[in-house]
């Protein structure tokens, strides 16, 4: 990288050594806190962002809440603070990467990221969306490069609060490279510019998960309106479509998250962490629904089944409805098409037939379907 005037000083009591990456936004430095004798990370942002001195109370207040985040799946805050100009932020030094980097190799080697990683990672993730929600902070910006990976395989997400304090000023619209979000991960709503919540974040994990599966991110362009245009009213492809073996279980997940209602997603973090977690437990699809019983019944060493409730008679029960992953709308067992969208309802990842949307194997192959 080019010269930088900051290597080598001090902000606080902060010994600037190198350069670990650089944004739109910000510069990330490794540094030696020397009261201390520890190594840190330190965020600092650009110049004109001081000059802002609404901006500089706000960018406090964030560096205040996100310091109380207690997780061991998010980066701690040590300290934040303003010299010379240079506003910045201190925090934990995770030495293992990213998730950026750790997807990027795998592309390199024409790979995708395994089931058990996938549900490994992301299920942290969740876990730390779920903690930060519970504490009213949303992030806002989660995409790969803001999950730092530790050296044994731990994701910790970064960056907790920036996104807001940035979108409360205007000031970083006119400066070239800034900017809030980022386009490839942003919901429909913020891209509308409409009111954020949590499930926001969830739209964002979505878009790693489906990433991490497939090797590319759903909606591909070249310029924000490109992207955001996708977001909105355009249907994400089918991960099995790029990924035949993905797991139909992860997919189910991905689509679910990346439904353009909020309404229509998992409505917490929590919803998605349980989700993924299961995805990788033997069940029995039918027995529950079957019996009367909550569906996903867990098996294996030490979880009997016992049939405790008396079946349902087959002309009693309601017709089980399937919602389609492109519209939502619900059909019934032996359609093969959306009878709203005409969206290919149960495809089968392996021969390609457009199966009943009931149907668990396909008639042509016998291959397990995603729904």
């Amino acid at each position: 990288m080019q010269q930088d005037d900051l290597i080598g000083t001090m902000l606080g009591n902060y010994r600037i050594l190198e350069i670990l990456g650089q944004g739109g936004m910000a510069r990330v430095y490794k540094a030696h806190q020397e009261n201390l004798g520890r190594d840190v990370a330190v965020k600092v942002l650009p110049p004109w962002y001081a000059a802002d001195r609404n901006f500089v109370e706000r960018f406090n207040l964030e560096a205040r809440l996100a310091a109380g985040l207690a997780h061991p799946n998010v980066v701690t805050v040590h300290d934040a603070n303003e010299q010379n100009g240079h506003l910045y932020i201190v925090m934990q030094l995770v030495d293992g990467g990213t998730l950026k980097q750790r997807l990027d190799r795998l592309h390199r080697a024409g790979k995708v990221m395994s089931t058990a990683e996938v549900v490994s990672i992301f299920s942290q993730l969740a876990d730390a969306l779920a903690y930060a929600h519970d504490q009213g902070i949303i992030h806002r910006d989660i995409k790969p490069v803001n999950v730092l990976m530790d050296r044994s395989g731990r994701p910790i997400l970064s960056d907790f609060g920036i996104a807001k304090v940035l979108a409360s000023t205007k000031a970083h619209l006119t400066r070239p490279g800034a900017g809030v979000g980022t386009p490839e991960y942003m919901s429909p709503e913020q891209c509308q510019g409409g009111p954020v919540d949590g499930r926001a974040d969830i739209y964002a994990l979505g878009v790693m998960l489906f990433e991490a599966q497939t090797g590319r991110t759903p909606f591909l362009g070249d310029n924000y309106p490109a992207l955001a245009h996708s977001h909105i009213y355009e249907a994400p492809p089918r991960p099995s479509a790029i990924n035949p073996a993905i797991d139909p279980t992860i997919e189910y997940i991905i689509l679910k998250a990346l439904a353009k209602n909020p309404q229509q997603r998992y409505q917490t973090a929590r919803e998605m962490d349980e989700a993924l977690k299961q995805a990788v437990m033997p069940v029995v699809p039918n027995l529950g629904n079957y019996y009367g019983l909550p569906p996903g019944l867990p098996i294996g060493p030490g979880v009997p089944y016992v049939a405790t409730r008396t079946p349902v008679p087959m002309d009693n029960r309601p017709p089980t409805l399937y919602i389609c992953f492109n519209c939502q709308h619900q059909n019934r067992a032996q359609t093969r098409y959306c009878t709203r969208c005409g969206y290919v309802l149960n495809q089968c990842t392996v021969c390609g037939e457009p199966n009943p949307v009931g149907n668990r194997f396909c008639t042509k192959c016998g291959q397990p379907l995603a729904i």
